[in-house]
């Protein structure tokens, strides 16, 4: 058994361990309510200009067809562009590892479908270590994003994975990233940002037509662009409010546990103090007998 001063070190130092993640736990719950409020703030923007640009492609519209908006089908994707999102900072529970394991699998099945061609874009640090650990292709990243997304920081490294697309150099770009369901979940999604299909928010039941002004290139330039940003934006803005919870809630469970460490070791300490006592009482009653004797 470990000596009494060995013991109460141990004590401290899980001590000082419990005071870090409280104050770490506190940080993120004051964090998470703003990242949540932001996130809520721009979905509403999100879900109709998503929903806008589904019937867009499915429109009939003649005079211009941006590219978004598709070109003819290929049997096989042998070009693909992912975006991963995923947080600067760790201590965050399992959020990276799911995501980034969803994104793996993904590339694998896509490779086994003959894609030969996957660029990757990461924003965030986690994932950009871990696609370069793995030698994926990453053409562009941002890190160090700080608790609040700005779009102007996010255009950079995304510009150059749309302009692929533009060129046609990718057949597909999709955006990995964890959407925030509530406190306690957090769900790691992949989702097919280009082409425009109207997947996301179900295909219209019908064509639509616009009259546009003042014409159709104009309008369908900027609207999708839009799009893009929107789209992009939500998807860290969503991960941003889910870091910070499951940040929290893994904060919590770190004290909770450095809590449940702290009373074994005080039991562990007690009994060897115990022991201790008991060995010198037993000396003094030997050594009072003998002399006795």
């Amino acid at each position: 058994m470990a000596g009494s001063k060995e013991i109460r070190t141990k004590i401290k130092s899980v001590q000082n361990t419990r005071k870090i993640t409280k104050a770490m736990e506190m940080v993120a719950a004051s964090k998470m309510r703003k990242a949540q409020e932001r996130m809520r703030a721009a979905r509403p923007y999100s879900e109709k200009i998503r929903r806008l640009a589904a019937n867009l492609s499915q429109a009939n519209v003649t005079e211009y067809r941006h590219a978004f908006l598709g070109r003819t089908k290929a049997a096989v994707v042998a070009r693909v562009g992912l975006i991963v999102v995923t947080t600067d900072k760790g201590l965050c529970g399992g959020l990276n590892t799911n995501i980034l394991r969803q994104a793996l699998n993904n590339m694998r099945q896509w490779e086994a479908d003959g894609a030969t061609d996957i660029r990757v874009t990461c924003i965030g640090n986690k994932g950009l270590g871990f696609m370069q650990r793995m030698g994926a292709n990453v053409i562009s990243h941002i890190t160090h994003l700080g608790d609040t997304p700005h779009l102007e920081k996010l255009i950079g490294p995304m510009k150059v994975m749309i302009d692929a697309f533009q060129a046609g150099e990718l057949d597909a770009v999709h955006i990995a990233y964890t959407r925030f369901v509530n406190t306690m979940k957090q769900e790691p999604v992949i989702e097919p940002l280009l082409p425009l299909s109207g997947e996301r928010m179900g295909t219209p039941d019908r064509s639509w037509d616009y009259l546009y002004e003042p014409d159709a290139q104009t309008v369908i330039d900027e609207l999708l662009v839009r799009y893009v940003e929107a789209l992009i934006y939500q998807g860290v803005a969503e991960n941003m409010a889910s870091e910070q919870s499951a940040r929290m809630v893994a904060m919590k469970a770190a004290t909770d546990n450095a809590g449940s460490v702290i009373k074994e070791l005080q039991l562990v300490y007690n009994k060897a103090r115990q022991a201790a006592i008991t060995k010198e009482i037993s000396e003094i009653v030997g050594g009072a007998a003998a002399i006795a004797g």
